[in-house]
Order: C-alpha cells, then structure tokens, then sequence
C-alpha cells in the first residue's frame, strides 16, 4: 500500500515551528496535538542555502526512539516546494507524552547518530525513559483514534497538512497496544476526559473512550472482554466497559449479568447505572409489544434518575434521563430534566499553535486522483452563501450544548414546535404570566434567589450541585448566546408564537420572581384569609435556565429558516420552476435538516448539493442513511469516494469508514464487497485504496471474511 503524500509547510526562520511547539507544552490540556515533524533541508540549486519544513502526523510507532528515526528516514529525498530536489540535512520528531507533560523528541541527523530526549512544560531536557516511551507511545494510539476525521472531512480542515496512519494494523500491533493500555489503565484518568464529562475518573476518560472506539471499529470484541475481565478484578467499576463491549458483541445476557452483580457490589456506581440505563433505553426502542416497551422504559427510567442522585453534577445522567422521558413521551418531565443538565464549557481538541508558514506544498498522489474530488477547492471558495445560512448558531455547537439541542429537536420533531411551546408554558414561568401574578400578589415580599435547577427535582441529596454552577460552568457559551439572541430575541418577542420566558429569574425590567414565599408573609397571607391558590401559582413552576432559553431561540431560527427554505421549494416545483442554490448552500440546508432530524429532506439537499461538486460532508450524511437502508452497492460507491478524498488529504485511516466496511462484510461477505468495490466504474489506483480497509478486516480475522 503506497504511502499518503507529504505535505510540507515552510518555516520564515528556521526551527520556529519547533520553538512554538515549546512555548505551548505548558497550554496544553488534553491528549496533545499531533506529533510534529521538522526537517532541516539543502536546496541543491542553491548549495548554501538551508531551509525548514514541517508537517504534523498521527499513528506512527512511538514505542522507540528507533521506530520515530524510521521514520523521519521515510521522509529523506523527498521533492522540495514545486520541483526541486533537495537533501535532508536532519530531522526532529515531537511526540507528547499526556500522561507525564513532556514532549518526547528525537533528533536524527544526516548522517550522525539518533539522539532521544524529552522536554517538560519549561522547556528544560530530561532523561527519555523506559516508561515514558510506554506512556508517550499509548498517547499517540489515542491520538490517532481522538483526532482521525470521521468520513465528513471536519476534522481534516482543522489542522493543515497532517498525515494520519493506522496505529493498529495487526493482530500483534493490537497486543502491544493492549498490553500498554493494562499498565496504565487505572492512570487513564489523567489524560482528562470528553468535554460532555465533568470529573474523569477510571472508567471515563480519554483512554477508555479510546479503547471503546477501537474495539468498536474494528469488532475485536474477545479481546476487549479478555482485558476487562483481568481489570474488572483488580477493581469492580471496571464493569461498566465489561459490559459496553459485551453489548457490543451481541452478548447481551452476559452484560446484564456483569451489571447486576457489580451493582450489588456498588450499588450507586453512576457509570453502571447509565450503562444500564442505556440499554434499556435502546431495547425499549427495538420491543415489538407496546407492554414490552413500557416496561423496559420503566426500567430504564428507575435506573437513569438513580444515576441523577450518585452523580448530580454529571451532565451525561441527566441527558440520559431526559431521553427516556422523552421516549416514554412525557413531554414536561424531559423538558424539565433538560432545564437541570449541569452545562460545560467546550474544551476543543489541543492544536498545534503554528507561526503563519512562509510557503505551503500540498502535494497530491497520482493514485488519489479523481475528477470529481480533484475539482472540489477551487469550486468549493468561488461560492456565494446566503448570510442567513453562514449565521445558523446551532451548527457551531460542541459538547453539552449539542446534546441538550439534539434532546430539544427530537422533541420538536415528534410533537411539533407549537405543542412545544404550549408545554414550555406549562412548565416555565412565563413573563406575562409572572407580570399578572406581580399585580395581583402586590407588594409581595419575594426571596432574592431562585434556581431553575433546584426547583427542577426536590430531594436531590445535592440540589445546589445542578444550579447556580453550571450557568457559571456553561462559561463562554452562555455570553456568547446572550448577546448573540438579542437580535432573534427581538423578533421572537413580536412573534406571538413565541412568548417571552422569565429566564434564571433575570427577566427586562422585572423584579426576580422566587420559587417559594417567604415563610413569614406565607403564615401572614394565611391568617389573613389570602388565597392559597394564588400564592402558590409560580410555585408550581419552573425557571427557565439562560442556556435553554437560548436553545430555544436557536432552535426558533432553524425552524424559520427551515420553514422559509420548504415553503419556497414548494412554490417552485408548483410553478415547474427550478430551486436554484450554491453548493455550500445545499450542504448548508442539508446540515440544517439533518439537525431537525428531517432525514429526507436532507438527503435532498445533500444530493443537491453533490450534483454540482464534491463535499464529504454531504456525501457522509447520505452514507448514514445508505448504512441505514442497508443499501449495499450505494453504500460502497459512497464509502470509495469518501476513502479517496481522505487518502487525498493525506489520511490513509478513518475508523468510522473502516467500521462501514468491516459492517458490510459482515452482513454481505468479503468476496461479495470486494466483488463490487471492483466492479465500480472508477480507476484501479482510487479502489485499492478501498480494497486496502477491505485488507485489514481480513488482518482482523473480522466476520464474513475468508478463513
């Protein structure tokens, strides 16, 4: 299999890339950027002149010291810039180890002997150990895991020029990185954790959603059992991946088996619960008798509120249990647990933080040429948008924020946006309602605070736990959302369809309504005769959270711009008139549909979009329903034009096309798929790259593969 090409980015001072890579060692948060590599070349038309390159590069062997000077070695008589041929003089490889802050670097020189060291956050050189190569080397398998691109090609378009390898392409790769993963297991909580985790703690963490994700992708799930059972002994919430890798592989009785007796063990496990809850929730949607299906959502409700009580601070318990509200179609509830979700600010993967390049070679492989993909860029920045669209703020969400909005929409999908509405009055204090209980109530001495969260459950062991903190925790999202909904907050307020909420108990030029009166004025207004019904009328409800009020604006202006973009294709196609859009347009609107959970209406947009040019952003969105559909022939002609454009960007490893090709050998055979990746009408050079994920399965000894 022929490498990717090899971008190359020109330093204005030599090793500046190097020294900026230094500078934000002491920044750094999570796994690590990508691993650089600089190499200091001689322009042989011009002998004295030096010059420093660099390109970033995920998956490679960092075991050794050896195996990152085999590879700088790779990288030696390389083309330079348009067609000069230039000499490598020296190269410099930097892999950061996440477990023990320090960047592992080696320096090789042409010819010369390697020399290997590491440099901590002050930029000072230590010893390369033993044990940091073990760290630094399951560090680079999780990077290559976390930062591979995902078939839409977002993840590509954040970093230029980065090389992207398979870090596991045998079954003895995989018992190496395994082993690794063994010792430093109970470690893995250093590393951090995805953004929607609060604390990390052994069993959530970058390593452990590392492992699932390769145990995913590649359908190893033996071995995945095998290293969680000799876990799982040495500490018993170990269990919960147990069982997430057991239901994984359709050993479903074994898993409920784990759970419950670890639960009887640790019975307030929160990641047990959840895990158990999950389940639930996901056979509730598969039963067949509507008996069946209440009752496991019974079940999974029980579980998923307990989950709530053990990790009140988690946002992941509650989204859980407003899911399952959601399922069980109790539209206050869901919307009431989604109101107490403790939001997080979104910590992006690390980047490298790069000085602006002097000259940028992105070269391309003749086996990656395709007419289709090659004319993508240039068409791609000559295409007007419509500002409306470029300003959808949903589609900048990450994290918390974008699960909370997904509940929101899988709501509104299900029961529309004005029983929405109705039921948010229902549950929220609204402010004409809070304006007409004010004239009433008089000069009714209210409490200061209120909190949303705490009123949202009573007798939580923690009510303080969801409320004034996240707000503060939702951090840059919850401004930015706060100025940025002035404008729609505007014209929702003059829309009658939107009424205005009290929202955190901060509404315009209103006094703060309370969740409770005052204990002494409730024994006054008592013996005074003073209608009960009427003091308690806002007890009964909620306060909106400033986040989910935004949400709710945001998701206003999907569904107008939605609704705009329907209505007017309706006029058209009337009238027999095309519906005329840019590309990015269609892409736009498929994104804006997908997101509303209009799956129809996005692949119509998606398929719009990719008759006028390639985007693997629209391409990946129709694959998820190809996938679906179980639409085998299209889902392999998506699956090679997606693996062509990623293998064009320099990424030969993408584990969720690898996971498309590994599922459809197992519900078609490898001799049927391989029979139709080559019967595809396109150049050879563009299917072996496809025949090369095809390969791999069989490396894995995966379902459906020969022998």
């Amino acid at each position: 299999m022929v490498a990717p090409a090899v971008p190359e980015l020109t330093e204005e001072i030599i090793h500046e890339s190097i020294d900026a890579r230094t500078e934000s060692l002491i920044s750094l948060r999570e796994l690590g950027p990508p691993d650089l590599v600089h190499l200091l070349k001689q322009n042989l038309r011009s002998t004295g002149k030096h010059i420093g390159v660099y390109h970033h590069v995920t998956g490679v062997d960092a075991s050794s010291s050896a195996s990152l000077a085999a590879y700088i070695n790779t990288l030696t008589y390389k083309e330079f810039g348009q067609s000069a041929i230039a000499k490598t003089l020296e190269g410099t490889y930097c892999c950061y180890n996440a477990f023990s802050r320090v960047d592992m670097r080696v320096h090789a020189p042409f010819p010369g002997s390697v020399e290997s060291y590491c440099v901590d956050e002050r930029g000072e050189k230590r010893k390369a150990t033993d044990e940091l190569w073990l760290e630094a080397y399951l560090c680079s398998v999780l990077r290559a895991y976390s930062y591979a691109d995902d078939g839409s090609g977002d993840t590509i378009r954040k970093i230029m020029g980065v090389r992207r390898f398979n870090p596991v392409t045998s079954t003895e790769t995989e018992h190496r990185f395994l082993s690794a993963a063994e010792q430093l297991f109970f470690r893995g909580w250093q590393l951090g954790s995805d953004s929607v985790v609060q604390v990390p703690n052994i069993v959530s963490n970058h390593l452990t959603t590392g492992l699932l994700k390769y145990f995913h992708t590649t359908g190893r799930y033996a071995s995945g059992i095998n290293l969680f059972e000799k876990l799982r002994s040495q500490n018993v919430e170990v269990a919960s991946l147990l069982a997430k890798v057991l239901f994984m592989g359709n050993e479903e009785v074994e898993g409920a088996r784990v759970l419950y007796e670890a639960l009887k063990e640790s019975p307030m496990d929160y990641v047990m619960l959840d895990t158990q809850a999950e389940f639930l929730l996901k056979k509730a949607h598969t039963a067949a008798a509507p008996e069946q299906k209440e009752e496991r959502l019974r079940m999974a409700q029980g579980c998923a509120d307990r989950s709530t009580i053990a990790a009140p601070s988690e946002f992941g318990t509650w989204a859980r249990l407003a899911q399952v509200y959601v399922a069980m179609e109790d539209w206050e509830n869901a919307l009431t647990i989604l109101n107490s979700c403790p939001m997080f600010t979104y910590q992006d993967k690390d980047a490298p933080l790069m000085p602006e390049p002097k000259e940028v070679n992105l070269p391309t492989l003749p086996e990656t040429r395709l007419d289709e993909i090659d004319s993508e860029p240039e068409s791609r920045y000559s295409e007007q948008v419509d500002p409306s669209l470029v300003n959808l703020r949903a589609a900048a969400y990450r994290g918390t924020f974008k699960q909370a909005y997904s509940i929101l929409t899988e709501m509104t999908a299900k029961i529309g946006w004005d029983q929405l509405l109705k039921i948010r009055s229902n549950v929220f204090v609204m402010e004409d309602e809070y304006r007409s209980e004010k004239q009433e109530t008089g000069q009714q001495a209210y409490p200061a605070k209120r909190n949303a969260s705490t009123d949202a459950l009573r007798g939580t062991p923690d009510p303080t736990a969801n409320g004034e903190a996240e707000a503060e925790a939702s951090g840059d999202e919850g401004d930015e959302t706060n100025s940025a909904d002035k404008k729609v907050q505007k014209e929702a307020d003059s829309d009658s369809s939107v009424p205005t909420l009290v929202v955190n108990g901060k509404p315009e030029d209103i006094e703060r309504p309370s969740s409770a009166v005052d204990p002494e004025e409730a024994k006054k207004a008592e013996t005074e005769g003073a209608n009960e019904d009427q003091l308690s009328r806002l007890n009964n409800k909620r306060l909106c959270e400033r986040w989910l009020d935004s949400l709710f604006m945001v998701l206003y202006e999907d569904l107008r711009v939605y609704t705009i973009w329907r209505t007017q294709m309706a006029q058209y196609r009337a009238q027999s008139m095309q519906y005329k859009k840019s590309a990015e347009e269609w892409e736009i609107l498929g994104c804006l549909a997908e997101r509303l959970q209009h799956t129809d209406e996005a692949v119509e947009a998606y398929r719009a979009c990719l008759s006028q040019r390639f985007s693997p952003k629209a391409l990946s969105g129709i694959l998820k329903v190809f996938e679906k559909n179980k639409s085998t022939r299209e889902t392999i002609a998506a699956t090679i034009r997606l693996v062509t454009w990623q293998y064009r960007w320099y990424s030969e490893f993408s584990p969720e096309l690898l996971h498309t090709i590994r599922t459809l050998i197992e519900d078609e055979g490898a001799v049927k798929v391989r029979s139709i990746i080559q019967a595809t009408n396109l150049p050879q050079n563009v299917l072996d790259l496809t025949h090369h994920y095809a390969a791999l399965c069989a490396t894995f000894r995966s379902s459906g593969t020969d022998g």
